[in-house]
């Protein structure tokens, strides 16, 4: 049998997380009204009674949420007069993404590896197809 050939080491990030350490940022991701609450934001700033009727919570619940999400800077909010609009802050989710890309690199470089092991292998590996919901053959029969 042939071995798998071996995966390039992978760099460190260039760029550190910068505003909320890493751990902060998942550690408020974590929590899922708190990622439908980023969700809610990203076609534009809102105000509290509306991601609270877009969430199905409760204002102060809401509340809660979105400071914990301003403390990890990952929204802000401008007041205007009595009303006080959130929008979603990229640089700590830009800086999240340049953190997980040398990982999504090296794992896709060990699938490459992996694809190219199978295509040599005789009698050649049939791969099954990838099923996704959503797509068109995924209806009751």
């Amino acid at each position: 049998m042939d071995a798998v050939p071996s995966v390039p080491a992978v760099a460190a990030p260039v760029r550190p997380l910068r505003g909320a350490a890493v751990d902060d940022v998942f550690e408020v991701l974590a929590e899922r009204n708190r990622r439908r609450i980023l969700d809610l934001l990203t076609d534009g700033e809102q105000v509290v009674g509306d991601l609270a009727a877009g969430l199905g919570l409760s204002q102060p619940a809401v509340s809660k949420h979105l400071r914990a999400l301003r403390e990890a800077d990952l929204v802000t909010v401008r007041v205007d007069a009595q009303r006080r609009w959130y929008r979603v802050n990229p640089d700590p989710l830009r800086a999240l993404d340049d953190w997980l890309a040398p990982h999504r690199r090296r794992w896709q470089a060990a699938l490459d590896a992996l694809e190219r092991h199978l295509d040599t292998v005789d009698p050649p590996i049939t791969r099954p197809s990838v099923h996704r919901p959503g797509d068109p053959d995924d209806r009751p029969r």
